[in-house]
């Protein structure tokens, strides 16, 4: 695909409490909103190219689709922005050398105010194994598959 077909991706998620929205993810994407209205704010995301709103409508929260995340160009990187988000209290878990999803990867992540969960990675290579323990129907990881919740 093209990057100037769609040069900026978007997403836009409802959320139940604006408020604490906008507080948690000042702290993660460490910058104020762009906009902010009522019921309504935006974040407009430089690298990687984003916009991403958040509509404050409680009866259409969503959670339990997965979730979001950037991967970084280097290990010192997720490092760097894991100490940030570790200084700012947000951070839900991390993971070194983990082999999540068919991949070695470095990763933190954080959960905002609705549950919705971002991983921050830095990817190492690709390889043959899934961790077992993502492959748990107790697993809450990004990689647990509908064979692996069936069981």
């Amino acid at each position: 695909m093209n990057t100037n077909t769609f040069p900026r991706t978007h997403i836009s998620l409802y959320v139940s409490d604006l408020a604490k929205t906008i507080e948690f993810y000042n702290a993660f994407f460490g910058k104020k909103a762009d906009k902010i209205k009522p019921g309504y704010a935006k974040y407009i995301i430089e690298s990687p190219s984003l916009i991403i709103s958040f509509i404050e409508n409680p009866e259409r929260v969503q959670t339990g689709f997965g979730h979001l995340g950037f991967q970084v160009a280097t290990r010192a990187a997720v490092e760097s922005l894991l100490e940030k988000a570790k200084a700012k209290q947000i951070v839900s878990s991390e993971e070194t050398g983990t082999a999540c999803c068919y991949a070695i990867q470095d990763k933190f992540w954080v959960s905002d105010p609705d549950g919705v969960r971002w991983e921050v990675y830095y990817f190492h290579k690709d390889t043959e194994v899934n961790d077992p323990h993502y492959q748990s129907p107790e697993s809450n990881s990004c990689c647990a598959s509908s064979s692996a919740m069936q069981q």
